[in-house]
């Protein structure tokens, strides 16, 4: 289709419009793919299971058939950075070592996923979600709100390690927008004030119950049930009696 050069103009400005209605400023927890050495990010950084980790690494180890170690990467992964915090490369050397394999094929599997953090991060490693459901029921307020309260920006941590704060995108819980994960736990249909609570509970020593905090059970609608409010029918029900 023959597009004028002033409609081609319009469209274009248009997009360029659209394009920074919202702008990210996000920062992978992995950091680049590339290692490069940190005094405390090295080689020789100390890193050795613990006895009862040596002990869980073994019971993941028997969930796979013999010569499919390397099958257990991920989760041998996810409790060596359990353990440590962070995934420094000398927790995949060996982790690699653990698994008879290359430490290649470990580096391969930590710069991947994105769970797998490989720089230092605080305590508390909060993770905004700022996809679309999430921006439509204003999840910039909770962002600003997080900023506020800790006195720091996405992809930075507070000077007592506590805190460390990325943007993400879609966490899962779209109908529980807006939401963050801190942690293992999600906390949901959140309004500044509740974020303000919950980072005052964690700086106390005190981890909030997760979940939604209107009220609303996990996700049911938030106006109610509108159907399924009645135990199921029996057996047969609907069907027609005279056949």
């Amino acid at each position: 289709m023959f597009l004028s050069a002033a409609v081609r103009s319009a469209v274009s400005q248009t997009a360029r419009q659209v394009r920074g209605l919202h702008q990210s400023a996000t920062r992978s927890a992995g950091g680049l793919f590339v290692h490069r050495d940190t005094p405390d990010n090295n080689p020789d950084t100390p890193f050795e299971f613990t006895e009862e980790n040596k002990k869980r690494v073994q019971a993941i180890l028997s969930q796979y058939p013999e010569g499919h170690k390397q099958a257990a990467t991920i989760p041998v992964l996810d409790l060596a950075q359990r353990q440590h915090g962070w995934l420094p490369i000398s927790a995949m050397n060996k982790v690699a070592e653990v698994l008879g394999v290359a430490p290649m094929r470990v580096y391969e599997v930590a710069t991947f996923y994105t769970m797998f953090l490989r720089q230092p991060v605080g305590k508390y490693f909060i993770q905004v979600c700022t996809t679309t459901p999430c921006m439509l029921c204003n999840s910039d307020s909770i962002l600003e709100a997080i900023q506020n309260k800790l006195g720091i920006k996405v992809g930075e941590t507070t000077p007592d390690k506590m805190f460390t704060l990325i943007e993400v995108e879609c966490l899962g819980a779209c109908v529980n927008a807006p939401m963050v994960q801190i942690n293992d736990n999600y906390y949901e249909d959140l309004t500044p004030k509740d974020i303000e609570v919950i980072i005052d509970e964690l700086k106390a020593g005190r981890v909030p119950p997760p979940g939604p905090r209107n009220g609303r059970f996990s996700c049911e609608p938030v106006g109610g049930l509108t159907s399924l409010k009645g135990p199921p029918p029996g057996p047969g029900f609907g069907v027609r009696s005279d056949l």
